[in-house]
């Protein structure tokens, strides 16, 4: 394949040439405009800036003025269908005021790069730069120290503190830097080497699109990064009148944060933009949304965002019922137990099939060595022996023979074990032997056995019992079913736990916390659990304090929020291997862009052992060799467990050295700064890898600079370039080896036969290794297998997060027109009008005219309009429109009565309270449930009572669209589990998925139209004065009660003003707790949808027995329910 790759490139070109050929005349005209530059005054360079915004001004004026008479005509008394048509036409004329801001950046780009180039040279050559003080620079020196006022001028000083380190601005933007910063603007990812200042790159499509006054976001990995560079790099662009903030030094949902968005140019993590997304889209109020359109964004480290981070979505989660209920801890002994017993007889076995195997009996040696395989793959002792000469082949061989024909004989394998892993797929089953040792000490010998659910049923039903019983013994099989896969769900996840999942190397333990270490940045994922009860089956093996379960509120993946943005570049050191998932996902294309200077790095092919045992000896070797020739030493570890071991075998030899890893993350900018001296060594995972910049001495860079020592493969390639990054920045010199053996999970895993074939062949002692540049290609190789196996994985995730985007969209839609009121009468008219037109439907079509008549009262409180005659006789579109007509009639007389039961009372409690009431309390009820609606007084005095009644149709749809929405996210999320079964049926769960969820999304915004539409048109408010309170002591009181739980209640809702704060305290913690929603623990038996279920009537006692995916429409109106 490579020999074709180059073949092409001869005869077609390489992609990165013709990309750089495109780019060099604007360099070109970029470096004609700085020279001009240089003959100008500070005061006219800095005007420069409200020259390109004055040009933008102008040559968007004709789409802005029409947006300006469009939004005024919307002020003006129209009707419903004509501010939707007026609607239309902003969003069509939005769009071409985007596209048109776009080609005037791109026309003026050449000149605003030159600017910030000529900027940056001014900052560089001057220790003070001189311009007449604006009011933005008098603000400036209020608040930073490297701007001062003198008279009426505006110093600006060239050093100044960026993150607690001083700096003295000493760069200037090489040719390279401005093509990087044209591919950002072009909205691609620039990849660019280690050293080459990316960072500085950023600035110049910074500065560029943040002209434009929508918002530019720079989006980085960690809240140090997100500091440190809007503090650097901010004087360059604050110079020029540019507003800069970052988000991380504000807290959620506040008026700083809130301020933070409104800049010019806003820093901040990936993590807390897409927070700040789901928080806005919880508000209850106007003035706690804070993000503003999503303009563009610039993500730093892109591959580590949009690729490693993408696998984990954003979770804004609370409590569910009974969530500290779980079975672990009475589980747990069993489980340990197990896989004690597991252990032992399989170690006993692997000597059996060792001695097998020595004598050349492969067949029985090979299936007891496969048994091994299936039982623990992790075992050491296993792992040890694969290595050895013949021995992978004689697994590799008895696996193909049981696998085949879709493992027909793989019992004969299992029928011994206890539970069986596949580790590729990190799944767990238990086999029958598993489950009767379980059962032994119990009375009921099928505790761990799930009921066939069909069986069942059938039996039950043969047993000719009356209606009541036999509905019961349904009920006690369900909830049987219920308990049993719970059960056994936290038995797997013990088990994975157990066997699959390593202290120290997956997860460390800190203050009786499992704390997630990243394996891409080998970093603690603070916050994060795994998913799925995973979290607390580990937490229950570490003995420590088990977490309880929560519920999701609101969730997206970052994949789909970085989608929301207008335009998207990223920057990063590597990129290329992921080019095709940017492009499928993202339509991100990937440059590659130059270095200033050649890379003089050293890159040597791959070492290969036999065993870990002699690949970390001669690693010890090599570091003692380069630290004797003064060369500081990187070695780069994959877990902390290796780093430690690396550790303790340099103190043995006597060799001083540093260790970083997840456990002494605190310690991390003392090491790195240390790390580039003569003759040190450092032991880091990979947090050494991504934003670390090892500056080397003179003594260094003469002695042959830093020395990097790779001790295993990572999965991913990306890894081992960043790590490989650290040496070699700006010409400097290095070298990379990475050391490999067949012990390692990569090759353990996915390496291929040819190597380990070669060094049976060589014959090759132990010690000894091989080297070859078709050995490093062999495990790249492999590298590519793994990252095609894990694009696959989060492709999926993408696919069934793509089902909840389009679900979220029309929810989020729906939330915004309720609190910003503009379209709430469109909405509110438009669900009127889908109801009705169901309504009409359903029952014209077997002309059922008391059921009509019946859901008219039960949903809108109004008798039908026309006599049983005239519904047969009429065609359903003269119904429609006629009932359509009548109950718009209906609602506004409704609300004009509302408002003038209420006007006597607010006119009472204004006139007689002003000073102490400013928001109030006015209740709302339906005759069942009571909402509480918080208004302004004055506002509902000043409109006569049009502000309560505004306030009131908000409030009421928020408070119905959010319970909704939540219960439907908890019924995703049992979806998604439930639908990897279909999989032993031959089918496709993301295709059940689909069906399901739309089916489930259409009967929860049926129930949602119904509810909102029942509750505005019954509910009426009191006309005493007793009943409407002061809000802020309602609140406070309130808020005392319930301190942290985010609940609500059926009889009695909060207040809007409550919800809005409940709302605010959730999604402020969701920033440390943001990995995947644990086990939900049902409150009703889960049935399947083709169970067949009795139902009943509440109001005749009509029995019907169904399948439960056609009960469950009737099942949601209310009006029936399961029989018991």
């Amino acid at each position: 394949m490579s020999i074709v790759n180059s073949l092409l490139k001869v005869f077609l070109g390489d992609k990165s040439g013709k990309d750089l050929k495109k780019l060099t005349p604007i360099v070109d005209e970029i470096n004609n405009y700085f020279n001009k530059l240089s003959s100008i005054s500070n005061d006219q360079l800095r005007n420069k800036t409200i020259e390109f915004k004055k040009l933008i001004s102008d040559e968007t004026k004709e789409f802005n003025d029409l947006l300006f008479d469009l939004n005024d005509k919307l002020s003006n008394n129209l009707s419903n269908s004509e501010k939707e048509e007026i609607f239309k036409q902003i969003e069509s004329l939005e769009k071409d005021l985007i596209k048109q801001k776009s080609e005037v950046l791109d026309k003026i780009l050449p000149e605003a790069y030159a600017v910030v180039k000529e900027t940056a040279r001014r900052f560089f050559e001057n220790k003070e730069i001189k311009v007449i003080a604006s009011d933005f620079d008098k603000e400036i020196a209020s608040k930073k120290s490297y701007t001062k006022i003198e008279n009426d001028k505006a110093i600006w000083i060239n050093n100044w503190d960026a993150a607690g380190k001083n700096v003295i601005w000493d760069m200037i933007h090489y040719d390279v830097q401005l093509i990087g910063g044209i591919v950002l603007h072009q909205g691609k990812i620039g990849e660019m080497q280690t050293g080459e200042g990316k960072t500085l790159v950023s600035t110049l499509p910074i500065y560029l699109n943040a002209l434009t006054g929508d918002g530019v976001h720079l989006v980085t990995v960690n809240d140090y990064l997100a500091k440190r560079d809007s503090a650097w790099m901010g004087p360059l662009l604050e110079f020029h009148g540019l507003k800069i903030d970052c988000i991380d030094y504000h807290k959620p949902n506040s008026p700083e944060r809130k301020r933070a968005y409104e800049a010019d140019i806003t820093y901040g993590t990936n993590n807390e933009f897409g927070f700040d997304y789901l928080r806005d889209n919880m508000s209850h109020s106007l003035d706690d949304i804070v993000q503003r359109r999503h303009n563009y964004a610039i993500i730093d480290e892109v591959d580590s965002v949009l690729i490693d981070d993408a696998r984990t979505p954003l979770i804004i989660s609370g409590p569910t019922k009974d969530g500290d209920r779980h079975e672990f801890d009475n589980l747990k002994p069993k489980i340990q137990r197990l896989v004690s017993l597991q252990r032992n007889y399989l170690n006993s076995i692997l000597s059996e099939a060792k001695g097998l195997i020595k004598d050349s009996d492969n067949d029985k040696g090979g299936f007891l060595l496969y048994r091994v395989f299936r039982g623990l793959p992790k075992n050491k002792a296993l792992i040890k022996f694969l290595s050895e000469e013949g021995v992978k082949q004689t697994l590799q061989k008895t696996e193909n023979f049981y696998m085949q024909d879709n493992n027909r004989e793989m019992h004969q394998i299992d029928e011994e074990l206890y539970f069986t892993i596949d580790e590729k797929n990190n799944q767990i089953e238990l086999t029958d032997k598993g489950i009767s040792t379980l059962s032994e000490d119990l009375d009921d010998k099928d505790f761990f056995i799930m009921p066939n659910i069909s069986t069942e049923i059938a039996s039950i039903e043969s047993k000719g019992l009356s209606p009541e019983d036999e509905a019961k013994e349904k009920n006690d099989l369900f909830n049987d079913f219920n308990i049993k896969s719970e059960r056994i769900h936290s038995i797997n996840q013990l088990l994975k736990a157990f066997t699959l999942f390593e202290k120290d190397v997956e997860y460390v333990v800190v203050e009786n916390k499992v704390m997630i270490v990243d394996e891409q940045t080998g970093r603690i994922m603070d916050g994060r659990r795994y998913s799925d009860g995973l979290h607390q089956a580990i937490e229950a093996k570490e003995n420590v304090k088990i977490e309880a379960a929560t519920q999701t509120f609101a969730t997206i993946t970052l994949q789909n929020y970085f989608r929301l943005y207008s335009k998207l570049s990223g920057m990063t050191g590597t990129a290329v291997t992921e080019a095709g998932e940017f492009w499928e996902i993202y339509k991100l294309d990937v440059t590659e862009i130059p270095t200033n200077k050649p890379v003089a790095r050293k890159d040597q092919d791959d070492l290969i052992y036999k065993s870990k045992r002699e690949k970390y000896n001669a690693i010890i070797e090599e570091v003692i060799d380069l630290r004797n020739n003064k060369r500081p030493v990187l070695i780069g570890t994959t877990s902390v467990e290796i780093s430690e071991l690396l550790s303790k075998m340099l103190n043995r030899a006597n060799v001083n050295h540093n260790v970083l890893n997840a456990k002494l993350h605190k310690k991390e900018a003392d090491i790195v700064a240390e790390a580039g001296k003569p003759g040190v060594v450092t032991i880091a995972t990979n947090m050494a890898g991504r934003g670390t910049d090892i500056k080397l001495s003179q003594d260094v860079i003469d002695a042959g600079g830093l020395a990097i020592i790779g001790t295993e493969r990572h999965d991913s390639r990306r890894v081992d370039r960043q790590l490989r990054g650290r040496s070699g920045r700006q010409g400097d010199p290095g070298s990379s080896q990475f050391y490999v053996s067949f012990e390692d999970n990569l090759m353990r895993l996915f390496g291929q036969d040819r190597v380990s074939n070669i060094m049976d062949r060589m014959g090759l002692k132990d010690g000894e290794n091989i080297q070859h540049p078709m050995v490093t290609k062999s495990i790249e190789r492999a590298q590519k297998k793994v990252e095609e196996n894990n694009f696959g994985i989060r492709k999926r995730l993408l696919e069934y997060d793509d089902v909840m985007n389009s679900q979220r969209n029309i929810i989020y839609t729906l939330r915004k027109n309720a609190l910003e009121g503009d379209r709430l009468q469109i909405d509110i008219s438009n669900i009127m009008f889908d109801t009705i037109e169901e309504i009409v439907r359903e029952n014209k079509a077997v002309n059922n005219f008391k059921n009509f008549e019946f859901e008219l009262i039960t949903t809108f409180s109004m008798t039908s309009p026309v006599n049983e005659n005239e519904f047969i006789e009429s065609s359903e579109e003269n119904l429609i429109d006629s009932l359509y007509q009548e109950l718009n009639k209906f609602y506004t007389n409704k609300k004009e009565l509302n408002r003038a039961l209420a006007l006597p009372v607010i006119k009472n409690v204004y006139e007689n309270k002003a000073n102490s009431f400013k928001r109030i309390v006015v209740p709302f009820t339906d005759g069942k449930k009571v909402i509480n609606i918080v208004t302004d007084l004055k506002k509902a005095f000043d409109t006569n009572g049009d502000n309560l009644i505004d306030d009131f149709e908000k409030n009421i749809s928020l408070a119905i669209i959010d319970e909704k929405w939540k219960n439907h996210l908890r019924k995703m999320d049992e979806l998604k589990q439930s639908v990897q079964l279909a999989v032993h049926e031959q089918k496709d769960p993301l295709l059940i998925y689909k069906f399901e969820a739309y089916e489930l999304f259409k009967s929860m915004i049926h129930m949602l139209n119904k509810e909102l539409l029942s509750f505005l048109f019954k509910s009426n408010l009191p006309n005493n004065q007793g009943n409407i309170k002061d809000a802020s002591t309602n609140a406070s009181n309130n808020n005392n009660n319930n301190n942290n739980n985010y609940q609500t209640s059926k009889e009695e809702s909060l207040n809007s003003d409550e919800l809005a704060e409940r709302a605010r305290r959730v999604g402020a913690s969701a920033s440390q707790q943001n990995q995947r929603v644990e086990t939900i623990t049902r409150e009703v038996p889960k049935i399947g949808r083709n169970e067949k279920v009795e139902i009943k009537n509440n109001d005749t006692g009509e029995v019907k027995t169904m399948k439960f995916k056609q009960a469950e429409k009737l099942l949601l109106t209310g009006e029936w329910s399961i029989n018991s």
